[in-house]
């Protein structure tokens, strides 16, 4: 019993964030911190010591951060093995990239009418845009997909709401259906597989395997460096992701969190206590994949290009490795994993890598690269699950907790000093 002297204990889903999940604070600050150093590094405003490319390369990263983040919202703490989120990655990549390209096509053909005795028509202009986008698979009309294209707005608003509700409909039929385990995984990879062969088709309506290029030229910024643009663009994608740190943090410190661990622990017993499993489940599949469409449509003009192939399912599996060897159900397990491998991965493919020489074996890393990363996965996974991310955590558990002989326990006695200090 609490005698009046002491201050009652709050319930641990009612106090801070901070506090709940101690690492949001250490996040954001260091991810303050890559922010003000990559500005002063950058040749817009600052030293010129970071390049454009390699800005661009941070903030892709950071990108990629973002959706690591969804998959470990959806595998490390819910327990769904998706290999198919980053088709929601692509399909925000494709709802930014058709305004992109129709805007900045439309400026071109204004332009080049705009020389002509007689002003252009809309309908003129709309043929106009149409051929020059379309014109590379034999088309010059509109298909139906572009009837908002025009419009940034819906364009934005096609950023989440497309992945999500792809992610809410197939969500729904397969959890109603209860499909677990590996099966869920096939199913989310099978659909990966069905829209990339889709859109890999010229009359898909996306440009077949040609995808959306040009995506760097924003428009209307024809007159800014790209080096200002870049830098713009890495501030916008380290805003996301803190905001994407502190809303997963959020979700999954509460009760919602110890729910969807719940389910991912002991599904079946979760349900026979009574909570709608298959709701909480749709509900971080969906939400997962709309913070996957905000990343791809932040990365894609960073890239500057989009096709069907970044939608293969080799790109989701790809992730949950970055997650796994970060070490999944660990938020900044995931965002180390993706930063450390995606960086790797460009320095490697990039040629700069040096090659090493085993006798008469040459191993190029531009060549052998994923074969070191499929390596590092096994290793990973069989002797340490805890990943990059467990480093952390035995750093923090060596530190002994100041119990000093306590009563910790239901009973008198229980945890006292002698296990405090294991």
């Amino acid at each position: 019993m609490t005698s009046l002297t002491e201050s009652p204990v709050a319930p641990p889903h009612r106090r801070p964030l901070a506090m709940r999940h101690p690492s949001v604070l250490v996040f954001l600050a260091l991810l303050a911190l890559l922010t003000i150093m990559v500005t002063v590094m950058s040749e817009a405003v600052g030293t010129g010591a970071l390049s454009t490319s390699l800005t661009k390369t941070l903030g892709k990263t950071l990108c990629l951060c973002l959706v690591a983040l969804a998959m470990d919202m959806v595998w490390g703490y819910c327990g769904i093995l998706s290999l198919g989120h980053m088709a929601f990655f692509g399909l925000g990549g494709y709802a930014i990239g058709m305004w992109l390209m129709y805007e900045r096509t439309r400026l071109i053909v204004v332009d080049s009418l705009a020389q002509q005795p007689l002003p252009p028509t809309p309908e003129e202009v709309r043929d106009g845009i149409a051929t020059q986008i379309f014109g590379v698979v034999g088309a010059s009309e509109f298909p139906p997909i572009w009837a908002f294209a025009h419009s940034l707005p819906l364009q934005l608003l096609a950023v989440v709401l497309v992945p999500g509700l792809l992610a809410l409909v197939f969500g729904w039929l397969a959890f109603r259906s209860r499909v677990t385990g590996v099966y869920l995984s096939i199913l989310t990879q099978a659909m990966t597989l069905a829209l990339a062969l889709y859109l890999f088709q010229n009359d898909s309506g996306l440009r077949g395997n040609n995808g959306l290029s040009g995506l760097q030229n924003v428009p209307g910024l024809s007159d800014v460096p790209q080096s200002t643009v870049s830098l713009w663009f890495f501030w916008a994608s380290a805003a996301a992701l803190g905001l994407g740190y502190v809303l997963c943090a959020w979700i999954v410190s509460g009760k919602f969190g110890s729910v969807i661990r719940a389910i991912r622990d002991d599904e079946a017993r979760v349900r026979f206590l009574g909570y709608p499993v298959e709701g909480y489940k749709l509900f971080v599949f969906t939400l997962t994949a709309a913070i996957a469409g905000i990343a791809g449509a932040l990365y894609y003009p960073q890239a500057g290009i989009i096709n069907p192939a970044e939608i293969a399912p080799i790109a989701s599996i790809y992730l949950a490795v970055w997650v796994a060897i970060g070490g999944r159900g660990r938020l900044y397990g995931a965002v180390i994993g993706a930063a450390v491998v995606s960086l790797l991965s460009t320095w490697f493919t990039g040629g700069q890598a040096p090659d090493v020489v085993l006798g008469p074996l040459r191993v190029q890393w531009v060549d052998w690269w994923t074969v070191g990363l499929g390596l590092s996965f096994v290793l990973v996974t069989l002797f340490a699950p805890r990943g990059i991310g467990g480093l952390i955590d035995l750093i923090h558990e060596r530190a002994a907790p100041g119990r000093h002989g306590a009563d910790l326990g239901p009973d008198q006695g229980a945890l006292r000093e002698q296990e405090a200090e294991r």
